[in-house]
């Protein structure tokens, strides 16, 4: 190596010309190595939009204004002019069911029409049920206890309440009236002005808001050792969807988290902040979470289901996005391929389903390699892929674990139903009481049980 400080004027000469030749032959290279990445780019675009094609079966990519723009292999195409099959004729009366009679009433003549002769016995000609209700009115019943004085020993004797099942605490508002206005408010989604039309209407009872507001504040107040097991549940579940929506209280945003399996739901409201997974889930859960992408979900350590429902349709907006890009048409229908595949994977052997598994994985994972710091449409949505991998073909290996999280999104609908309505809650305790009975009557539903007869089996239960 030449020592600068001592090189004489040639030398000097001599390596800067070196240099400058070393510097032209990178420069050449570099140039080379540009040509070569962009035949391989245009390479990788062509195979990706064949790729799409073949597991596609279909080479109509659409191109243009006029062109379908749903996602490629999203819903099977049917022909316009394909007329629907005729609906087969049902039998007469197949809407109907017939219910146990409560009582029955018998229709027969006593004498003939045409001569007059009496007419006695006989047999069932036809029968006809008539539905109906009896006439709705409020029972006010005035419980009078008496004392009375032993004479013996001359003790004054009281009987106790004795009401047990039949009322509350100190209440007058008895478990069937208290049952059927929380009906009223959470399953049907009544506000209270018109819950109190509802009662004065067909009974004549007349009570005020805030007395219908303390009836359901105290079945929630009845409901906190049922949703105690209903979060105890849900920790021990092998599958809990998660999800989440805005809330307001008391003029302030927030969010009501739903943590639902197929025999549970709760519902509680906080923030959007990582602590709230935690602290209803817990950190001894054992099962898989399927959620959509949220930065809070993909900081979850355990087996992990990511929503396919929400990536296809973020692909399905690129793809709206771009709708002459061929080679984004292409790569989203190749990735519609690999999740049909992954679906059609899911029966079989354990043995089966891991072999699936690697090969829908490995199909993807080239698919989006290539594209991953690519200046291509579809360069986000792979890196996202590549990140969560893993978490994507959970429910191919496991049967309980679906591919979506629609079951988190339908649990929802009724608070943003609600929301819509009323526009959130007020105070912190109307808010506790609204995911109380969130939490009761999606559970209810879930298991299919009678939310009256349940509210009002809750009410009978011991007093908390």
């Amino acid at each position: 190596m030449v020592d600068l400080y001592h090189a004489t004027r040639d030398e000097l000469i001599s390596l800067v010309v070196a240099q400058r030749a070393a510097h032209d032959d990178l420069e050449r290279r570099c140039a080379v190595q540009a040509r070569r990445i962009t035949e391989l780019q245009a390479t990788i675009a062509e195979l990706t939009m064949q790729l799409g094609v073949q597991r596609t079966g279909s080479a109509d990519v659409p191109a243009g204004r006029g062109a379908d723009r749903r996602m490629p292999g999203l819903k099977p195409t049917e022909a316009e002019d394909r007329s629907p099959a005729p609906r087969r004729k049902r039998k007469r009366g197949y809407g109907r069911k017939r219910m146990a009679a409560t009582r029955q009433e018998v229709h027969a003549l006593s004498a003939c029409p045409g001569c007059g002769a009496p007419l006695a016995g006989g047999t069932i000609k036809r029968t006809r049920e008539v539905i109906d209700l009896p006439p709705p009115r409020v029972v006010v019943t005035e419980h009078v206890y008496l004392e009375r004085r032993c004479p013996d020993c001359g003790r004054r004797c009281v009987p106790p309440p004795g009401l047990t099942g039949v009322v509350s605490g100190q209440g007058r508002m008895g478990h069937r009236l208290v049952s059927l206005i929380t009906v009223l408010r959470e399953a049907a989604r009544l506000p209270y002005r018109v819950i109190q039309q509802v009662l004065r209407t067909l009974t004549g009872l007349h009570m005020s808001e805030g007395a219908l507001v303390a009836v359901v504040q105290r079945v929630a107040d009845q409901a906190k050792p049922v949703i105690a097991e209903i979060t105890t549940a849900i920790r021990a579940s092998p599958v809990v969807h998660a999800d989440e929506t805005g809330w307001r209280e008391a003029g302030h945003n927030g969010y009501v988290w739903t943590f639902s399996t197929p025999q549970q739901q709760f519902f509680v409201r906080g923030n959007r902040a990582k602590g709230m997974l935690a602290e209803t889930v817990g950190d001894d859960f054992a099962g898989v979470l399927v959620s959509d992408f949220y930065g809070v979900y993909t900081g979850y350590e355990g087996m992990h289901q990511y929503c396919w429902a929400h990536l296809l349709r973020d692909i399905h907006e690129i793809v709206e996005q771009h709708p002459t890009d061929a080679i984004v048409q292409g790569w989203a229908a190749a990735v519609q391929a690999i999740f049909t595949q992954a679906q059609a994977g899911t029966v079989g052997d354990q043995a089966a389903r891991w072999r699936v598994r690697a090969r829908v994985e490995t199909d993807l994972r080239q698919l989006c390699e290539p594209w991953r710091n690519a200046a291509a449409a579809q360069s986000g949505l792979c890196k996202r892929i590549l990140r969560h991998l893993d978490s994507l073909f959970v429910f191919v290996t496991e049967p309980a674990v679906p591919a979506t999280n629609n079951a988190a999104e339908r649990s929802l609908r009724h608070l943003v139903v609600s929301r819509k309505i009323s526009g959130g809650t007020r105070s912190p305790r109307g808010t506790a009481a609204k995911m109380t009975l969130a939490s009761l009557f999606g559970t209810w539903q879930m298991q299919g049980v009678n939310p009256y007869h349940a509210c009002c089996e809750l009410l009978s239960s011991p007093q908390i």
